[in-house]
């Protein structure tokens, strides 16, 4: 998401990050290391942004515990005087209303930026202006499983549009999650080094841990 997306001064956005206790979610399959690394080196043109801070959740996280734990973090992060959450939400009706019915009366505002926007255009809006990133976790019922550890680049979009054209090419619906280790945004790239490639509570992951700088 590009900082101008954003209509308000980015240190009063909270930036939070849901991590399970134990065990692997079945959402997310980077190494914490390279998560806090590329979390930590988001930064274009002096951008200040507010302080980064973990949310932990048990594993498995039952809806009730999710939302206590975030209700308890946006409570916190209105304490220390952050005035909104941007969400990176494109089309999803439910999910951008279950965001709006969660945080209304909170005292925190929430964006939705980059809401509307076409998604075969933004895909490779990103890829053209230097994003890298890797796919992590492929939804073996929509999308094949080798598509897990591919890069998120030009060819790898001209083979959905090609061959899967029913998938949304930002993985919208959940087919797909990936990790963004460089681009514009970045004050440099995130080393990363893939890991195996394993299928576990009915997603594929390929693993990424934190790399040697080069």
């Amino acid at each position: 998401m590009s900082s101008h997306a954003v209509p308000v001064d980015p240190r009063g956005i909270a930036r939070r990050i849901a991590v399970p206790r134990v065990g692997a979610s079945a959402l997310a399959t980077v190494g914490f290391a390279a998560l806090l690394a590329a979390a930590g080196l988001v930064g274009q043109g002096g951008l200040q942004l507010g302080p980064l801070t973990t949310v932990e959740i048990p594993y498995p996280c039952s809806n009730a515990e999710y939302e206590a734990a975030m209700g308890a973090a946006m409570e916190s992060a209105r304490q220390a005087g952050i005035e909104a959450v941007a969400f990176g939400d494109l089309f999803l009706e439910d999910v951008r209303r279950y965001r709006e019915d969660r945080l209304r009366g909170s005292g925190i505002t929430p964006l939705f930026p980059i809401w509307g926007t076409p998604t075969d255009v933004l895909a490779r809006d990103m890829v053209a202006a230097g994003l890298r990133a890797r796919l992590t976790c492929v939804d073996p019922r929509k999308l094949p499983a080798a598509f897990a550890g591919r890069d998120f680049d030009a060819v790898m979009l001209d083979d959905l549009a090609r061959l899967h054209p029913e998938i949304d090419p930002c993985g919208e619906r959940g087919e797909f999650h990936s990790f963004a280790y460089d681009g514009p945004m970045f004050a440099r790239s995130v080393p990363i080094r893939a890991g195996d490639v394993v299928e576990r509570d009915g997603f594929v992951f390929a693993d990424l841990t934190l790399g040697q700088s080069g």
